[in-house]
């Protein structure tokens, strides 16, 4: 034997390796081989990507080979790698063996920042038998650590690699399946398994479960227990189940499925006993408990919990790098959406050899998962379940508040859907269904900006007060049922309901009065309002977890004329406002003039937050307190008060037409009201809206709905 050790080198090489998300899917998934364009990650430091080929005129060295090598893997130049190989190796391991396994492997455990640390150089003419080769030429043997972070984490090892010298004295590499991982033999395979995580738990205030793990009846077929004659079965499936034949075709057809596979087709709710019936006397039908997202409420909360689906290949694009796989599930709507990086978890991975029987023989890295945040909304779900039972056949809108805090306790809006229905897959048909229903389930109306009609009167009532340009006690004289301000109007003119005596602001309220709101609007001038509603919360972003629609007074921030300015005094005109945003104006008159700031993401007994300070004077905020009060007392006879509370409050009726002229026109219907007592220890501000009251009472509809609310809760 001749062998002499060189002087001890250290040379590091980074490399990154581009990889894509590998489809890493249930345990058991095996690595072979990826699609990637590594090219889009050029290495960070030297050795540089195009090192030259070694030429004629300078051989190159065992120790520049291996970083040749290694400059390849960053590149993806899996057949160039190959080239780098002895004739002995390229006749036990054939090219397309060769890119298959290296590509599978790196690209598909995602290697990245790999680092390589020679420690030793030996040259000896001795056969070692890690080689797997029978050549006993001249040999140079490299020892070196490597580094290199994967999706399981960081993985470190020595090895060795082997270099022979040609009859044209230069130098190859011995390779086997070794090089890649010491322990990895060319009968081995090094598997990815998937760690699943939980995602977290949606509760309300008193932990009742919104969102969260459930169980759901998986239906599938096993092909190997069908009848020879599928078709009839298939269709039989597909009918009961509400999907085609066409798409269990394409599932069955699959390339990986086998006789002795569970195939799942479609996913239901547990407890169709009937329907588990029928499908159980279908040939090869097997129906298996799955672990699902589930929403206990349904319908009740879906429109603020949302709901999560399976990732789409645009999730994949957009969130490349976040921890998503293609078995991963996403929030698509509602809280699931907004609160989707605290509620998803990241599933951990294995990165496992295992030999030829399928036995795991060494874990080279292992990343745990972390389960998602469980976060605990503000919300009651009894106060959301009682709004909803009032309000479920309308197309309406609702939010509770507790005007003290800024706690949102109840976030309705309907007609609505089931968030279940989206986890566990809607038909095409049911699909189309909810997006044709000209009553628009899918649409959340407590997030939109609606017209408020006569519920805008106290603000501007408040508004009045604050800049001084309303005097409460004053009369604004009998005006009858129409009114316009000159002849400069044309043929406009501001028509009321009820004709009454004492045009007063606290009179005016009461029989809801829009001359008198529409002479107030004059009085204080479109200037003046402008900067008041601007003031208040107009014209930008509600602070608040989930967005919002913003409220809007006219299409340039300005009012553009008398009439316009006139309409806009009692609710109507451009006037645009949020559910939300109106709870927060209205909760100013419990608060001597604060506006409070809404909050849903619930903190204890924090104390108050203002979105806005002062933006009424104290006692204009009472002054309006006390005349709502006067309202709900007076109002359909006192149909509105319930025994043992004080409450305050205001209707409203908005127009929505096409032209003045417009008889066909709809009509929203608004009930706003509150506990007026200082002292109540479960203060509460409902604001409410329903679509098309027209003919069914106009805003008085609602006032039964709301008492039976606070009825409840009291």
């Amino acid at each position: 034997m001749r062998a002499r050790k060189k002087r001890r080198k250290k040379i590091m090489v980074n490399i990154m390796v581009c990889v894509i998300a590998i489809c890493a899917v249930a345990v058991g998934v095996i690595i072979f081989a990826r699609v990637a364009n590594p090219l889009l990650n050029p290495p960070l430091v030297s050795p540089p990507l195009n090192t030259p080929t070694p030429t004629e005129d300078k051989k190159a060295q065992p120790d520049e080979l291996l970083q040749q090598y290694t400059a390849y893997i960053n590149e993806g130049r899996y057949e160039d790698m190959y080239a780098l190989l002895a004739k002995q190796a390229q006749i036990i391991t054939p090219m397309e063996d060769f890119v298959s396994k290296n590509k599978g492997i790196y690209e598909g455990i995602e290697v990245k920042n790999l680092a390589i640390e020679i420690t030793e150089i030996t040259e000896t003419t001795e056969m070692t038998e890690m080689t797997e080769t029978t050549e006993t030429k001249e040999q140079t043997i490299i020892s070196y650590d490597t580094y290199m972070d994967t999706l399981a984490g960081e993985v470190t090892f020595s090895n060795k690699a082997y270099f022979t010298m040609t009859e044209e004295k230069e130098y190859r590499l011995i390779w086997s399946s070794h090089l890649i991982f010491p322990n990895l033999n060319s009968d081995n395979k090094v598997k990815i398994n998937t760690l699943k995580s939980e995602r977290g738990s949606i509760l309300d205030r008193n932990g009742e479960m919104l969102a969260g793990k459930g169980v759901a009846s998986s239906v599938g077929f096993v092909p190997g227990k069908m009848n020879e004659d599928r078709a009839a079965d298939i269709e039989k499936a597909a009918k009961l189940l509400g999907i085609t034949a066409e798409s269990i075709n394409k599932k069955l057809g699959a390339s990986y499925v086998k006789d002795d596979m569970f195939i799942p087709i479609r996913t239901i709710p547990k407890g169709l006993d009937e329907l588990e019936g029928l499908l159980l006397e279908i040939n090869g039908i097997k129906i298996t408990d799955t672990a699902v997202r589930y929403y206990p409420f349904g319908e009740k909360a879906s429109h603020l919990t949302g709901y999560i689906q399976n990732v789409t290949a645009e999730d994949l694009e957009r969130f490349n790098g976040q921890g998503y796989n293609a078995d991963s599930m996403i929030g698509k709507a509602g809280l699931e959406k907004d609160f989707e990086e605290r509620l998803r978890g990241l599933d951990g991975y294995e990165i496992v050899i295992v030999d030829k029987e399928g036995q795991a023989k060494e874990t080279l890295a292992t990343k745990y998962p972390r389960d998602g945040e469980t976060i605990m909304l503000t919300v009651d779900i009894w106060i959301q379940n009682d709004l909803y039972d009032q309000f479920c056949e309308d197309k309406s809108a609702a939010v509770a508040m507790n005007p003290k805090t800024g706690e949102i306790l109840a976030l309705v809006s309907t007609p609505t859907f089931d968030s279940n229905d989206f986890v566990l897959g809607l038909s095409e048909t049911e699909w189309e269904a909810l997006n044709e229903d000209e009553n628009k389930p899918l649409y959340n109306r407590f997030k939109a900006a609606l017209s408020p009609g006569s519920g805008f009167k106290p603000i501007i009532g408040a508004i009045g007060l604050t800049t001084g340009k309303i005097n409460p006690d004053d009369d604004y004289g009998y005006s009858g049922r129409s009114w316009q301000k000159d002849a400069s109007w044309g043929g406009y003119k501001v028509t009321t309901l009820t004709e009454y005596n004492g045009a007063t602001l606290e009179n005016a309220l009461i029989y809801s009065d829009n001359i008198y709101f529409a002479k107030a609007a004059l009085n204080i001038g479109g200037d003046t309002l402008a900067q008041q509603l601007l003031n208040i919360g107009f014209d930008e972003a509600i602070p608040f977890e989930i967005s919002l629609y913003w409220s809007s007074f006219s299409n340039d921030n300005t009012f553009s004329n008398e009439i316009q300015l006139a309409d806009s005094g009692y609710g109507q005109g451009q006037i645009l406002i949020n559910p939300i945003h109106i709870a927060c104006i209205y909760s100013s008159f419990m608060n001597d003039g604060n506006m409070i700031k809404p909050y849903l993401l619930y903190e204890g007994n924090n104390a108050p937050e203002y979105w806005k300070e002062q933006i009424f004077t104290k006692e204009a905020a009472h002054i309006i307190k006390e005349d709502l009060i006067q309202v709900v007392e007076r109002l359909a006879g006192g149909a509105a008060k319930v025994e043992g509370l004080t409450l305050a409050g205001k209707t409203g009726t908005a127009e929505i037409k096409m032209s003045k002229d417009d008889t066909d026109g709809t009509e929203l219907g608004w009930f706003n009201v509150f506990t007026g007592d200082e002292d109540i220890e479960k203060p509460l501000l409902i604001i409410t809206m329903v679509e098309d009251v027209k003919d069914r009472g106009g805003s008085g509809y609602l006032i039964p709905k709301i008492k039976k609310i606070f009825e409840d809760n009291w």
